[in-house]
């Protein structure tokens, strides 16, 4: 929505999660309206029909991989475009309604993947409490404010929420996880490239075609675009039939990219384009820069083959 910035958010919710602390980083939706969505088809949902500008989803964890569903909801239905990525760190706390000995803790309450992300700590620090299986990491915070369990797995977002105490932070088992949330919108012209850019696509193969998915990556390592995430899903039409989903480095106006896309069109049996958008930096100063392209594999290396060609077409010297 280029000169439309949107002001209408929806995210997975409910609130005190993740996913809000994500959104919330993002200041067009600090100062928006901010909805949550009890699933991420319902998110979704609600931009394809115009109920919302934008979409908050989490797309990949470090430790638990990727959301299947949300690659599903991408890869069918109307076609909907990341505009941004947040990733985040994922810093699980122990938390409770008082500052209680972890001694005297019973019972936790935390959303499965919330509990197998720290279940080392739990194991050694709380081995006699029992781990009561939840909705979500707001779920949990609300049933220890209520006093139904005795503590809570939760993000730090639903501490001040819910007026509990921390007992312990950074609990989780893996001190760097991150989870990666795609912001979605319905489909409009990508903001220009940035130079650090993610393009992603959902693309079909002929199942029954010999080298097809090898195919697919000679298309992109020739053209000296780096694949940094491929998946794989089912498409539900029948056994060995999926819809494969690339991120690529580099934006859909850069030549090689598009030289790259055009090749896909041609061999694959559909190719969803799923935007073209900025990598998430931390900070200014930490943003790293893009990993520099082998000779003849440059954004202008292509640019000058291109009017080379264009000369020898018209006759030109060359």
């Amino acid at each position: 929505m280029p000169g439309t910035p949107p002001t209408r958010f929806v995210y997975l919710g409910p609130e005190g999660t993740f996913t809000e602390q994500a959104l919330r980083t993002i200041s067009a939706a600090e100062h928006g309206i901010r909805t949550p969505a009890r699933s991420v088809p319902e998110a979704l949902e609600a931009v394809r029909t115009g109920e919302a500008d934008a979409a908050l989803v989490p797309l990949e964890n470090s430790v638990g991989g990727a959301v299947p569903v949300t690659l599903d909801e991408l890869g069918t239905g109307s076609p909907l475009v990341i505009t941004r990525e947040v990733v985040l760190p994922v810093e699980f706390v122990l938390a409770a309604p008082a500052l209680v000995p972890l001694a005297g803790i019973r019972s936790v309450a935390a959303h499965p993947q919330a509990s197998a992300q720290c279940r080392n700590w739990l194991l050694a620090n709380l081995p006699d409490a029992v781990v009561v299986d939840v909705l979500s990491n707001a779920a949990a915070a609300i049933s220890a404010a209520s006093g139904e369990h005795d503590a809570a797995i939760c993000a730090p977002i639903g501490v001040p929420r819910n007026n509990l105490t921390v007992l312990a932070d950074k609990i989780a088992d893996h001190a760097d996880a991150v989870t990666r949330f795609a912001l979605l919108s319905r489909p409009a012209a990508p903001a220009p490239p940035t130079g650090d850019d993610i393009t992603s696509l959902a693309v079909m193969i002929d199942h029954d075609r010999v080298g097809a998915l090898l195919s697919v990556l000679t298309e992109l390592a020739v053209r000296g675009i780096n694949l940094s995430r491929i998946e794989s899903r089912p498409t539900g039409e029948q056994l060995g039939v999926y819809v494969f989903f690339l991120d690529c480095g580099g934006h859909v106006a850069e030549p090689r990219l598009g030289e790259a896309l055009q090749g896909l069109r041609r061999i694959c049996a559909e190719v969803r384009f799923l935007g073209s958008y900025p990598r998430h930096r931390w900070s200014k100063a930490a943003a790293a820069e893009p990993a520099p392209s082998q000779p003849g594999l440059t954004n202008a290396d292509f640019a000058d083959s291109a009017a080379w060609l264009t000369r020898l077409r018209s006759g030109e010297p060359s």
